[in-house]
């Protein structure tokens, strides 16, 4: 008896790297409407709009305070039911099975990225100097064009880091969405183990193929922080 089967490990390597480009686009979507989404909701907060304010501390403090998987069965479950709610309200006829369920974890891990890139998108643009902005003024630049053109690209160097975070811990959270039959790289592992019970070894495999992934990734962002740090310190 042997405690690992590595023929079995390389064997089944191909089928399980297959889930590869799920969990990758899974972090890419959620990544950029996940940005898209903080950014503004971090000006909304920052400028202290009425109402939306309001709202946007409600949606930061309800997905922080609840399990991604949570959210993951909420929104798989939710979404039908309240379409199946808007065409019986409103005579629609949305048809729900025709719509994949990775379309419902792009919207899902979208939000729970927005959460928390709304709280790292405000503190890095609360840290820029507050003169910084009221020189835009001073030149006849709107609140915008300084925004723009001043403030964001010093916080984003800033938060660059946390961003790069940010996309590598959605890597390993995509893992979660094959709670609902998405055949990412954990779904495959476990597809795979379903077939000879040697779970141990796909789990393995599955674990090595995150941790290459991640190191990949790490690499890369640890490159553009160097390059951006050339720049920042140039300016």
């Amino acid at each position: 008896m042997r405690a690992l089967d590595i023929q079995y490990m390389w064997q089944c390597l191909p089928e399980i790297m297959k889930g590869i480009p799920y969990a990758l686009l899974i972090a890419v979507v959620a990544l950029i409407f996940g940005s898209i989404l903080g950014l503004v909701t971090a000006l909304i907060r920052i400028f202290k709009i009425p109402v939306l304010k309001q709202i946007s501390a409600i949606y930061i403090a309800i997905i922080r305070g609840t399990p991604l998987m949570v959210q993951i069965l909420v929104t798989y479950y939710g979404i039908p039911r309240l379409l199946e709610w808007v065409n019986y309200k409103w005579g629609t006829n949305v048809s729900i099975n025709s719509i994949p369920a990775i379309y419902f974890m792009f919207f899902c891990f979208s939000l729970y990225t927005g959460s928390y890139m709304s709280e790292m998108f405000r503190s890095c643009i609360q840290a820029v100097d507050p003169g910084q902005l009221e020189a835009c003024y001073s030149v006849g630049m709107t609140t915008n064009q300084g925004l723009i053109r001043v403030v964001l690209p010093q916080a984003f160097s800033t938060a660059l880091p946390n961003i790069g975070n940010q996309f590598i811990g959605l890597i390993k959270d995509a893992s979660l969405a094959f709670a609902v039959a998405i055949p990412e790289i954990l779904g495959r592992a476990k597809i795979v183990a379903g077939r000879s019970s040697k779970f141990l070894e796909a789990y393995i495999v599955a674990a090595i193929i995150y941790f290459v992934i991640c190191t990949i990734c790490q690499f890369a962002l640890d490159y553009i922080e160097k390059r951006n740090g050339k720049y920042t310190r140039r300016k």
